[in-house]
């Protein structure tokens, strides 16, 4: 007699080494450009040497591989245990230039960011009670908004890269887009196996069609070092001044929130919904990473909303699959002459397969969102006016520029002033006591709906 195993869930199944390694460096491709632009941002801002951006770019890599790899497989109550890639938050980059050029350097910024992670670990908790505010209304509106806000980011890849002398050259969204054509033609046209790593082929193919036009400069890599490690504390001891801990403090704030809209989201896409439990253990793997960047001078860590997409896009759902991608970041930081192999994917390449997947993210905000009811009641008013602040600083960056600088790292972030929106809304409309109607029951309805 045969006997049965209770079946793995798809997010515990452990895919062949082969796939693992393939389906892991297209994760990896999918977030490099963004981990190791935060760095480039802030040591460019404080004018650093080279060496010393290079030291930056490979601690960050080594650390965003650790993070990842405590978020996905867990050790204690530490990792939400999703297939969930963590990465520099760019919402701390203009408090973290601030305090580096007026307010102390890198050992004000470390400071400040160690006592963020704390706060993080100590608020977890907290944060995870916080779940029952996420009804699939709001769920939805901001899982919409984290791919609408994600697409200029694609979209700035596909002209070259911000601040490139060739922006917008058509010879480069024509790269992008002759990306964005093979990905769609393998997931369309491939077998099964081949379309889970769509992404990957469509960068292997522009980078192929990339060299051969003069598009990638391999420079870089002669001038890497092969083996570089990130010492604790390389640029001295941290300093812990008040005001740079206030603003980082509010940065914490701002990518709990968002972290939190990520592992919803992703728990939607594999079909393990987050719990407050798990949430808060996720919450607390993103504090300790943070401490951890303090202490190997990189930066603060959160869920990375760009492989969310490529969760949703591939539908893969194993997190073994991101817990290699974490070991090949581990590799990247450890062997700074093959990050720089990575670096030198251009823009557009990633641009192409960006806008499919950042896509992808804001499609499953409307795929939970077609669960919620919104006949006779204000949930269309809820998503919309979400939507509609979510936008607006991705739209007009500048919009709250003459603001405090506080207001600023809340709302310049279209996911947190979108969350906080739909949130506030929801509990406006749907659990507020009922205005008297002539027809009664319908708001409650909406209430029950949503």
């Amino acid at each position: 007699m045969a006997t049965t195993t209770a079946p793995v869930h798809p997010v515990d199944e452990v895919p062949p080494v082969r796939q693992l390694a393939a389906f892991g460096l297209q994760h990896v491709l999918a977030m490099y450009a963004g981990a190791v632009a935060v760095p480039l941002i802030v040591g460019g801002a404080m004018k650093l040497s080279p060496a010393d951006l290079a030291y930056l770019i490979t601690a960050d890599l080594l650390v965003c591989g650790i993070a990842t790899l405590i978020q996905c497989v867990g050790v204690w109550r530490f990792g939400v245990r999703l297939p969930i890639m963590q990465g520099c938050t760019f919402a701390a980059v203009s408090p973290m230039v601030l305090i580096g050029t007026t307010g102390g350097g890198l050992p004000a910024i470390y400071g400040s960011v160690i006592v963020a992670g704390l706060a993080i670990m100590l608020l977890a908790p907290v944060f995870g009670r916080l779940l029952r505010f996420f009804p699939p209304l709001v769920t939805g509106t901001v899982i919409l908004i984290i791919g609408v806000s994600l697409l200029p980011v694609a979209g700035n890849w596909a002209a070259g890269g911000a601040g490139a002398k060739d922006f917008g050259e058509p010879k480069n969204l024509a790269l992008a887009a002759f990306v964005l054509a093979v990905v769609i033609g393998v997931q369309r046209f491939a077998p099964a196996y081949l379309a889970r790593i769509a992404v990957l082929i469509g960068i292997a193919v522009g980078l192929a069609v990339a060299v051969p036009f003069g598009f990638t400069d391999f420079s870089g890599v002669g001038d890497a070092d092969w083996l570089g490690i990130s010492t604790p504390f390389h640029f001295g001891a941290p300093a812990f001044k008040a005001s740079a801990i206030i603003s980082m403090l509010v940065v914490a704030l701002v990518t709990m929130t968002e972290t939190t809209g990520d592992l919803i989201a992703v728990g939607e896409m594999t079909g393990r919904k987050v719990e407050p439990r798990s949430l808060a253990d996720g919450l607390r793997a993103d504090g300790l990473s943070t401490v951890l960047g303090g202490v190997f001078n990189t930066f603060p860590y959160t869920a990375y909303a760009q492989n969310v997409g490529l969760v949703g896009m591939t539908r893969v759902r194993s997190r073994w699959v991101v817990a290699a991608a974490g070991g090949i970041l581990v590799l990247l930081g450890l062997l700074p002459k093959l990050g720089a192999v990575v670096a030198a994917i251009p823009a557009p390449v990633l641009g192409g397969a960006g806008l499919v997947m950042f896509g992808t993210v804001a499609a499953s905000g409307l795929r939970t969102l077609a669960s919620v009811e919104f006949k006779d009641n204000h949930n269309l008013t809820v998503v919309a006016v979400s939507v509609a602040i979510g936008v607006l600083p991705v739209g007009v960056p500048t919009v709250y520029a003459k603001f405090p600088d506080w207001f600023q790292t809340v709302m310049n972030s279209g996911i947190s002033a979108g969350c906080l929106t739909a949130i506030a809304l929801n509990l406006l409309f749907n659990h507020l006591p009922a205005k008297a109607d002539p027809a009664p029951g319908s708001v409650s309805a909406g209430a029950e709906a949503a």
